[in-house]
């Protein structure tokens, strides 16, 4: 006798409904995926091409020094990295940085056409300044 009877009462879903919620997820990581790349800042060099593993980031913000072609240095803590400082300064700024961060990360960005010596010049005075190491910036082969 299926059918027949009294009305049987259905049971309220207390279930949440994760679809939209998706839907809004895939279009912020599309947003942020298209948006990340061009949140880069820093100074304008040409990397050379190397294959190489990218570096573990660590919670403290990377310091970058940049050397354009023409052989001046950068260097970009977070503020205006447009104004090229000499190697002294830049010394002294990794140095008072490091003591009081010594977990910072330090690289080195070179233009592929500046001389060779002065990227290692550079590499030199980073170690001086206390930099456990030296890690150089490179762009993936394309």
């Amino acid at each position: 006798m299926s059918g027949f009877g009294p009305p049987v009462k259905k049971k309220l879903k207390a279930e949440i409904n994760v679809v939209p919620l998706i839907d809004v997820m895939l279009v912020l990581l599309i947003v942020f995926m298209i948006a990340a790349p061009m949140m880069t800042q820093g100074i304008k060099v040409e990397l050379p091409q190397a294959a190489s593993e990218p570096v573990e980031s660590k919670d403290d913000e990377p310091i970058t020094v940049s050397v354009k072609a023409d052989g001046s240095y950068y260097i970009d803590l977070g503020g205006d990295p447009e104004q090229a400082r000499p190697l002294a300064e830049i010394k002294a700024i990794v140095s008072k940085v490091l003591a009081e961060k010594p977990n910072t990360l330090v690289f080195v960005q070179g233009d592929k056409k500046v001389e060779y010596g002065v990227v290692v010049t550079l590499m030199g005075e980073l170690k001086l300044a206390g930099a456990p190491s030296v890690g150089l910036i490179t762009e993936p082969p394309r």
